[in-house]
């Protein structure tokens, strides 16, 4: 059953909305429009930038660090004056949920707000930047002629459901301020290049929030209505809908709150990383750290990032998530200046592998968000802006990795590897390994590999050594018929100079697999 809120403070910044404060706070509906300055607009533009760079900064040291438990509350987390500047310079890395963003922006602002899918396709495609999970999977599918959206989409995509767009989808909800809608319709186009199903629903929420977040101070009504833009039969949705009901239920400890979201909800089972193992990078988990802190933080921006940051796993990018959010609700110049320090030292430094800073994405999202507010129905003049407010609608529904359970994963060590057998039974598996150098000073090469099951060729892959255009995992196949099966890998083009290394594969069912059925 839906939990309906009733807000508790609802800033609907309408200047031209008669009813007073204290009846508009009884109402979860949505006015037809809102008016605001064009300075305001602004400042939360800014505040959202803002907010993703200070969190993700802040919870960089525990990225990954802690799986499957917190950061204990004597763990000190490290804040101080110059400790932005010292990452921009030193570890620019951190930053790859900002420079994916970054992309996408760049894109829009040199095509248009209707650039086509495949020109944000091939511009992260051939970006300089390293890659993981969804996004380097979509990477080698674009480059090696699987397309958008098919490059994404779950069968050719093991990484479908991973927290990818969830964590670049940030541009989208803050170009379309109370405007879920035209947010959604962005990252239906973008989001499935590297996301299908709960991965791609995470970015819809994550943009939806944000722009709920330009008209509401209320954070209980901002998760509520943003979740109204996920079908509510999706594992995405329910897992949001248990986060808000144990909020109600255990008001005062998001403790105990993560550990119900471990017990109920931190079984991967498409991530290969994830499977069978603590680390989760499963979009709808890290979406439940994220709104967790939100809930629990209750506006304070440092019980905020605190909270998004302990509750572990992708510890950066969902402080980064939250920071931006709060920081659209707050605006800018409302941002603590103890999270403040050193940010006017790195503002006009651009992030690695682009040409655009913070002050240079202020101007540029602002200006986006205009033409946005614009192009839907709104105004805009000298005056300030009138949006014309949306009412969230549900997403198509889609499920990655449908009727596939993981079953078991075996270690499956070879190196130098010309032939290669293995049999399973189930309705799927997923190949662990890589190319590498056996010498440093060689140049990259790619192999190309034969993969035959039940002695019918299946397809010929590239398996680069170079690790920018990587194939994440070797080979994989899903949706097979239930039964035995027998894959057989062959080198088509071996090299002594080069080697491909197996690790392991996963082997999935069509059923839920038991103790019992395993033995």
């Amino acid at each position: 059953m839906r939990k309906t809120f009733i807000p508790l403070g609802l800033l609907i910044l309408a200047s031209a909305c008669s009813q007073p404060q204290s009846s508009r706070r009884q109402s979860t509906a949505l006015p037809d429009t809102v008016h605001m300055t064009q300075a305001v607009l602004k400042d939360k533009i800014m505040g959202g930038w803002a907010g993703q760079t200070i969190g993700v900064t802040f919870g960089g040291p525990f990225e990954f660090r802690f799986n499957g438990t917190f950061v204990a509350d004597y763990q000190p987390l490290v804040w101080h004056d110059g400790y932005l500047k010292d990452n921009m310079i030193n570890n620019p890395g951190l930053y790859d949920d900002i420079y994916m963003d970054l992309t996408f922006v760049d894109v829009l602002h040199r095509v248009g707000l209707d650039a086509p899918v495949d020109s944000f396709a091939e511009a992260f495609a051939h970006a300089g930047y390293m890659l993981w999970h969804a996004n380097q999977a979509a990477r080698y599918n674009i480059l090696n002629d699987i397309k958008a959206p098919e490059s994404g989409f779950w069968k050719n995509n093991p990484h479908a459901d991973d927290i990818d767009y969830q964590i670049e989808s940030d541009f989208s909800g803050l170009m379309s301020p109370g405007m879920p809608n035209a947010a959604s319709s962005v990252s239906d186009k973008i989001g499935h290049i590297m996301n299908y199903g709960d991965g791609w629903y995470g970015g819809v929420f994550m943009g939806a929030m944000y722009t709920m977040a330009f008209i509401s101070s209320d954070i209980p009504w901002i998760i509520d209505k943003a979740l109204q833009t996920i079908p509510s039969k999706s594992l995405f949705y329910q897992c949001i809908a248990d986060v808000i009901q144990w909020h109600q239920q255990y008001p005062k400890d998001w403790h105990r709150t993560w550990f119900e979201i471990q017990k109920k909800w931190a079984s991967d089972i498409g991530c290969p990383d994830g499977v069978f193992n603590a680390f989760n990078i499963d979009a709808k988990v890290n979406a439940a750290y994220v709104v967790m802190a939100l809930l629990y933080g209750n506006k304070d921006f440092t019980k905020t990032l605190e909270i998004a940051t302990r509750a572990g796993q992708d510890a950066d990018c969902n402080p980064s998530s939250a920071g931006g959010i709060l920081g659209t609700i707050v605006g800018y110049s409302h941002i603590p200046e103890y999270w403040k320090r050193g940010l006017n030292d790195i503002e006009d430094i651009n992030f690695k592998y682009t040409t655009m800073s913070l002050h240079k994405v202020y101007q540029i999202s602002y200006e986006q968000a205009k033409e946005m507010i614009s192009k839907q129905g709104g105004s805009v003049s000298e005056n300030g802006v009138i949006i014309k407010v949306q009412e969230p609608k549900p997403v198509r529904y889609e499920k990655s990795f449908p009727d596939m359970y993981p079953q078991i994963k075996k270690s499956f060590y070879h190196s130098d590897v010309q032939n290669l057998d293995f049999n399973f039974t189930g309705n799927g598996f997923v190949l662990m390994g890589g190319a590498r150098k056996k010498a440093k000073d060689a140049p990259d090469y790619v192999f190309n590999i034969e993969v035959s099951i039940d002695g019918q060729k299946a397809e010929v892959a590239k398996i680069p050594t170079a690790f920018t255009v990587r194939r994440q995992e070797l080979c994989w196949r899903y949706a097979l018929p239930q039964g035995e099966h027998k894959v057989h890998i062959k080198v088509l083009n071996p090299n002594d100079r080069y080697e491909i290394t197996s690790s392991s594969y996963i082997v999935y069912s069509d059923q839920p697999v038991t103790q019992s059925t395993r033995n």
